[in-house]
């Protein structure tokens, strides 16, 4: 990798050769200026105002603007002249908790090369010296005309370098965050923690940039006269929240159907009735229960109407059956004494 800075940094006395590295590249895709009527690349021409004729890039210097319109020149060499101990040196001033570092700060990254062999030493003494603090240094260094904050930490084996925002450059959020009185109910909050839980978490290696695929596979077709690709219709995200309830309980049912955990139809969720709802079933439940009590009457009835007929009957027969012999038994009586005159 092309170095894109020399120097070295310095640790109290100890000062260690040197080179920044670019840690990162854009894969954004580029676009040129046409004239639309011939297809023509425009081109920006450096023009001075007052003569207006064009310029090469040795005629052209620096200079600031007063208030007043003015400019007043400044030379490579005024700057050169300018007491700036970063330079050449990437100063570490101090060292805190990477915790305390405002992520809203953190600008470019780069890696430290040692520079040379003789630097490997002092290189690998400060690698380590940061691991064991489990601390990042805080440094000022000079790159591209003006003085810069840095961070300095341990990524693996090697030492990085994240430029920082001064804290003067960080703005405050005045008018930012909701100024009316918003009350959020913990059945919300439950339903919000749930889908959290169900996106859970994210290998940042698998994701990349669907949109730069889509110009690429653009320009491809262009370029090779195919007919464009269709654009892909999909439900359009964004505006008004009616029911925020509904919009997470269709939030955890859709991401545990994209993780395979079943339709979702049939995604686990509780669903929290309000009060009328609850209300509503109970008078249900009580309706269809009211509805339910007189189809059972009747075979109750019928059931006791038999066993009462029943009893009835069998004291009937029981009542027979004693008339009779009483009956028979009155008449063996009357019968005996007459046989006895016959005698």
């Amino acid at each position: 990798m092309r170095s894109i800075w020399n120097g070295a940094i310095s640790f109290g006395l100890v000062s260690i050769p040197i080179k920044l590295v670019n840690a990162t590249e854009s894969h954004s895709i580029s676009f040129r200026q046409i004239h639309l009527a011939d297809g023509g690349r425009i081109r920006y021409r450096k023009v001075c105002e007052l003569d207006e004729e064009e310029v090469t890039s040795a005629e052209i210097g620096k200079a600031y603007e007063d208030a007043d319109g003015s400019m007043i020149p400044i030379t490579d060499d005024d700057l050169a002249q300018l007491p700036l101990p970063t330079a050449k040196t990437i100063d570490i001033v101090g060292f805190v908790p990477e915790s305390s570092i405002d992520p809203l700060q953190v600008g470019a990254a780069y890696y430290i090369a040692a520079n040379g062999v003789p630097a490997a030493k002092p290189y690998t003494l400060l690698r380590e010296a940061l691991k064991r603090s489990e601390k990042v240094a805080i440094a000022k260094f000079a790159l591209r005309g003006r003085e810069r904050l840095g961070m300095v930490r341990v990524l693996g084996d090697v030492i990085a370098l994240h430029g920082l925002l001064w804290p003067d450059e960080i703005r405050q959020p005045e008018g930012v965050a909701p100024e009316t009185e918003v009350s959020i109910r913990d059945a919300e909050l439950d339903l919000a923690d749930a889908l959290m839980d169900t996106l859970g978490e994210v290998e940042l290696d698998s994701l990349h940039d669907d949109y730069r695929e889509a110009v690429e596979e653009l320009i491809a077709s262009k370029a090779g006269g195919a007919a464009l690709p269709a654009p892909e219709t999909g439900e359009r995200r964004g505006g008004k929240v009616l029911d925020l309830m509904a919009a997470l309980e269709g939030s955890v049912r859709a991401a545990k159907e994209s993780r395979g955990e079943g339709d979702a139809e049939h995604a686990e969720v509780t669903h929290l009735p309000t009060r009328t709802k609850a209300t509503g079933t109970k008078k249900a439940a009580s309706k269809t229960t009211a509805k339910q009590a007189p189809a059972k009457t009747p075979a109750k009835k019928a059931a006791a109407k038999k066993t009462t007929t029943g009893k009835t009957a069998a004291k009937k027969t029981a009542a027979r059956k004693t008339t009779t012999t009483k009956t028979t038994t009155k008449t063996t009586a009357k019968k005996a004494p007459a046989k006895k005159r016959a005698s």
